[in-house]
C-alpha cells in the first residue's frame, strides 16, 4: 500500500458507508472482525461528542430506569467513540454479555444464535457528523448507546437469549418438514414472526411504569427525534403488548413508527418470549399476515442450513 492510499484510509476513517476498512473486511468474507480504534478520525468522534450531548437530556427525560443505570454501569466517555474492549470489561461481569465486532449485515440466524451465546453483534463504523438522524442501518451509537446499556440489566439480558434459543427451535422444525416448498414457505412465516417481535419489542418497545411510559427500545433510544415523538405524540397509538397482533403486525423503517405497544416489566416480556416459543411449537407461527418485514434469501437460508453457523 502506498502513502496516499494509507493517507486516504485515514482521512475516510470509520464513517457509515465510506469505511475502506470494513470494505477490505466484507471483500475477504470477515464477518467477525476486530475494532481497529486507530482508524477513527477526529470527525467520527465528534459525531459520537454531538449524538451523546443531545441525547442525553432526552433520556433522562424519556428513558426507562433500566437503561439510565446501564449508561452509568458502562462508564461510556461522552467525548470519544467507546472502545468494545473498555464496554466490554464493565458489560460482562455485570450479565455475560459482550459487545462483538462485526462488518456488517448478520443473517437472522447467526444473530439470534450470537444471542444465545451472550454476544451482541456490533457494528463499528458511526454515521457522518453533519448527518446525525436516523439512519436505516445501524452504527456504533445505535449498537453501544443504544442497545449496550439494556444488556446491563440481568432479566433483560436473560429475555435476550431466550429469544435466541428460538431460532434453534425454528430451524429445528423446518428441519423436519420434508416438502421443500412447504419447508420454505413456514420458515419464511416463522422469521417474519420473530423479526416482528423483535421490533416492536427490542427495537421500539415502551414499559409502563409509575411515571407513565418510557422508552426501552433500541430503535427509540438512539433517535434523537423519535424518543420524544413515541411519547408525546398524539399520532402514536401506544397500546399494552398483545403476541397476535405483533406477530402479524407489519413495519417500515423509512419513518417514525405509527403504533408501538408497551410491557409491563422485563420479567413480562420474557413471559412473552416464553408464548412465543409454544406458539411456534403449535404451529401458530405458520401462517402470519403478509407486508413487511420482507424475508432475504440469506435469512432464510441461515435457517435452512443451521450448521454452517460459527
Amino acid at each position: 500500500m502506498n502513502m496516499n492510499t494509507a493517507a486516504g484510509k485515514g482521512a475516510r476513517g470509520l464513517t457509515t458507508t465510506e469505511a475502506p476498512f470494513i470494505e477490505d473486511a466484507k471483500a475477504q468474507g470477515q464477518l467477525y472482525i476486530h475494532q481497529p480504534y486507530e482508524e477513527y478520525s477526529e470527525q467520527n468522534h465528534e459525531a459520537w461528542r454531538k449524538l451523546f450531548a443531545r441525547m442525553l437530556p432526552r433520556w433522562e427525560k424519556y428513558a426507562n430506569p433500566h437503561f439510565l443505570k446501564g449508561i452509568e454501569s458502562l462508564c461510556l466517555n461522552p467525548n470519544q467513540v467507546p472502545r468494545l474492549d473498555d464496554v466490554n470489561n464493565f458489560l460482562n461481569p455485570l450479565t455475560g454479555f459482550r459487545a462483538k465486532a462485526v462488518a456488517g449485515y448478520v443473517p437472522a440466524y447467526k444473530f439470534f444464535d450470537c444471542l444465545r451465546n451472550r454476544d451482541f453483534p456490533t457494528t463499528i463504523t458511526i454515521r457522518r457528523a453533519d448527518q446525525l438522524d436516523y439512519l436505516p442501518e445501524p452504527d456504533i451509537f445505535h449498537d453501544i448507546a443504544g442497545h449496550v446499556p439494556m444488556h446491563t440489566d440481568k432479566a433483560f439480558a436473560d429475555t435476550l437469549v431466550r429469544f435466541g434459543e428460538l431460532a434453534y427451535l425454528a430451524a429445528e422444525i423446518g428441519s423436519g418438514i420434508k416438502d421443500e416448498h412447504e419447508k420454505l414457505v413456514r420458515l419464511e412465516s416463522i422469521i417474519k414472526a420473530m423479526a416482528r417481535f423483535f421490533w416492536f419489542t427490542i427495537e421500539f418497545g415502551l414499559m409502563k411504569g409509575k411515571d407513565g411510559l418510557k422508552v426501552y427500545g433500541s430503535g427509540l433510544l438512539s433517535s434523537y427525534g423519535e424518543i420524544e415523538h413515541c411519547i408525546e405524540s398524539p399520532n402514536v397509538q401506544r397500546y399494552p403488548i398483545q403476541l397476535e397482533w405483533v406477530i402479524n403486525q407489519y413495519f417500515e423503517i423509512d419513518h417514525y413508527q405509527p403504533l408501538l405497544f408497551w410491557v409491563d416489566s422485563f420479567d413480562h416480556l420474557f413471559s412473552l418470549v416464553d408464548e412465543l416459543e409454544a406458539w411456534m411449537k403449535d404451529g401458530r407461527l405458520n401462517n402470519v399476515s403478509g407486508g413487511e418485514p420482507a424475508v432475504n434469501e440469506e435469512d432464510l437460508r441461515s435457517f435452512l442450513v443451521p450448521g454452517s453457523v460459527n
